[in-house]
């Protein structure tokens, strides 16, 4: 069995069947990995990943070109509840949740599509809870109600209710607090580490993404421009600068923020 479980090659991506937002991109993500695409805002983050879970049908937008393989199979055609039915789960940008449910019953929502048992749903939340306790103190709380930090951590728990193979996140970072997210990729390395989930995670955070990640793909309008090691691309004062909408400079001014963030 290949080590590779999504394989993205020669992505192009039209909305309208007219407007191109990704004209090539390519990269791998191996099993237990974490990989991180990074780019400035109107990169062709966005698209990629609703590309990968089929979800650029519902805003007016087709793959034109390229091969998109999970497990080694097409998935180009499949549907958005097949591929989760599959195992690809998405975090879409945004923090969506259902506002008028508790932030329990929008757990809960996420274990519907593998018919769980009740025993095994109960089980789920307690991990999830263990995963992120400021949900197990909010689990009756309105989740409209809630900070967008622990929004954020909704979504995100119920998605993994669902079992996922394949982790799907799109800037999960935004509008949030350092600390917060802090926390948040805290929690999706201890799965990564603990429980080997793959996860694929967009992010115009690049001095975060490049910390947590293995392995990072960079995009610029609309192309992969750049892949390598996160070790490899930390080390690289150019790339902020180049790709990312940044400067080095701006780079060393973060790096006493991320320091003590990080000795919390």
């Amino acid at each position: 069995m290949s080590d590779v479980l999504l394989s993205v090659e020669g992505l192009a991506a039209t909305y309208n069947h007219a407007n191109r937002a990704v004209s090539d991109v390519s990269f791998t993500v191996r099993r237990g990995e974490i990989v991180a695409v990074l780019g400035a805002n109107g990169a062709g983050k966005s698209t990629t990943l609703q590309a990968i879970s089929a979800l650029l049908p519902a805003r007016r937008g087709q793959v034109a070109a390229g091969r998109l393989l999970f497990d080694g199979r097409d998935i180009v055609s499949a549907s958005p509840a097949n591929l989760v039915r599959a195992g690809i789960v998405p975090v879409l940008e945004g923090r969506h949740c259902f506002r008028s449910l508790t932030v329990e019953e929008n757990l809960i929502t996420g274990a519907i599509g593998r018919d769980a048992k009740s025993r095994l749903i109960r089980a789920d939340l307690e991990e999830i809870y263990e995963l992120f306790p400021r949900l197990k103190d909010h689990r009756s709380s309105i989740s409209g109600l809630t900070s967008g930090g622990e929004q954020q951590m909704t979504a995100i728990g119920r998605a993994l209710m669902s079992r996922p193979r394949l982790l799907v996140l799109d800037e999960p970072s935004m509008g949030l607090a350092p600390l917060v997210v802090e926390g948040i990729f805290r929690a999706l390395k201890q799965l990564n580490g603990e429980q080997g989930l793959s996860i694929l995670v967009a992010e115009q955070n690049s001095t975060v993404a490049l910390r947590f990640a293995d392995h990072a793909v960079v995009l610029e309008n609309g192309r992969s421009v750049l892949s390598g090691s996160s070790v490899e691309l930390r080390s690289r004062d150019d790339i902020k600068a180049l790709y990312l909408g940044g400067s080095p400079q701006a780079d060393v001014a973060e790096k006493p923020l991320i320091h003590a963030v990080a000795t919390l």
